[in-house]
């Protein structure tokens, strides 16, 4: 059925939704700012203040996985240099694949801090670096100077 010819007038049809404004330079403006994913929107103050607690909590919890990480590694040094040569071997063997999960799951964490930083938003961009602090304060039992690089 042909439906061109009917008058449609005053009837609006639902849009999209809403749109997401992608910046490429340095922004306070938080107009249409999606983090990441269309469905993470702004659209009020309130969710802009959600949205930056929970940056921040997830950039604390970046320096969470690298402390376990980092734990795991001592750990497992601690417990090869208990066991005779023969053994350290094979327990390095063993351990290998769980260093692995640790190194793959702080790539794929740091890029997506990246990715957080790279809205060019500067409230996202203090809530990355306020997430780094408190994340160091609460899980950050070794050098500072460690590198804060993507990988």
């Amino acid at each position: 059925m042909d439906h061109d010819h009917m008058d449609h007038g005053g009837m609006h049809m639902p849009s999209d939704g809403p749109k997401c404004n992608m910046n490429m330079l340095f922004t306070w403006d938080t107009t249409d700012l999606c983090i990441i994913f269309p469905q993470w929107h702004i659209y009020s103050t309130f969710s802009l203040l959600v949205s930056l607690i929970g940056v921040i909590v997830l950039t604390a919890g970046y320096e969470f996985v690298r402390e376990m990480s980092r734990r795991y590694e001592t750990s497992s040094a601690e417990y090869a240099n208990k066991l005779a040569r023969k053994s350290t071997g094979e327990a390095e063997k063993r351990q290998k694949p769980i260093k692995a999960a640790f190194y793959a799951v702080q790539v794929f964490y740091s890029f997506f801090i990246m990715l957080l930083f790279m809205t060019y938003n500067g409230w996202i961009m203090l809530a990355v670096a306020v997430g780094a602090f408190v994340g160091y304060l609460a899980f950050g039992n070794s050098s500072s100077t460690k590198s804060a690089a993507c990988h």
